[in-house]
C-alpha cells in the first residue's frame, strides 16, 4: 500500500514544491489583502462625501428659511411706576 504524506516531509523535490506553493499562496493573499483595503478606503471615502454632501445640502435649505434683517430701534417705552389700576 501507498503511504500518503501531507507537507514537507518527503524528498527535496516535494520539498521545494511545497515551499513553492506556499509562497505562491502568501503572495496572493498579501495582494487579495491589498485589494481589499483599497476598496475598502474606496467606499469610506465615497461614503463619507456623501454624507458631507447631504450635510451641506440640509444647512443650505435651514438657511434659505430664514430671513435675516437688520433694524433699528427707535423710541423705547420706559414705565417709572406701575400703571394704576383700572378696577377702582
Amino acid at each position: 500500500m501507498a503511504e500518503v504524506r501531507i507537507g514537507p516531509g518527503g524528498g527535496l523535490l516535494e520539498r521545494i514544491v511545497f515551499a513553492v506553493l506556499l509562497l505562491a499562496v502568501l503572495v496572493l493573499g498579501f495582494f487579495f489583502l491589498v485589494a481589499a483595503l483599497v476598496a475598502g478606503a474606496i467606499l469610506a471615502g465615497v461614503i463619507l462625501i456623501r454624507f458631507w454632501w447631504l450635510k451641506r445640502k440640509l444647512a443650505k435649505a435651514a438657511d434659505d428659511g430664514v430671513i435675516t434683517t437688520e433694524y433699528t430701534v427707535i423710541e423705547r417705552e420706559r414705565l417709572e411706576s406701575p400703571p394704576p389700576d383700572e378696577r377702582r
